[in-house]
């Protein structure tokens, strides 16, 4: 089981972003990397194609896991990711307040 997955609020760490939060989109465990939504923009330039307009466009690049931590559901702060077994199933709580992480 993942501790950071897509739909997750996060707070940057570490970066140009530092402090900002916001939504994980995807995450690639293979590369160890996540997108959230509205963090690490870059500007690139786009060919046109019969489905986009060409341009310089702004979308997000992949952030590593490190540079990022779970928000805690009670105050938004960042917070470490622990497991535990309620009813059978296992779920991730955020150590600093102790709450089940909903997701």
């Amino acid at each position: 089981m993942q501790k950071i997955r897509k739909g997750d609020k996060v707070v940057v760490l570490a970066g140009k972003d530092k402090g900002r939060t916001g939504e994980v989109l995807s995450v690639a465990p293979k590369d160890d990397k996540a997108i959230v939504r509205g963090v690490n923009l870059v500007r690139r330039h786009q060919k046109q194609s019969q489905s986009q307009e060409g341009g310089i466009i702004t979308k997000e690049a992949p952030i590593h896991l490190s540079n990022i931590a779970l928000a805690d559901p009670k105050d938004g702060k960042p917070t470490r990711v622990g497991f535990q077994v309620q009813d059978g199933k296992k779920v991730r709580v955020a150590k600093r307040s102790g709450e089940v992480i909903n997701g």
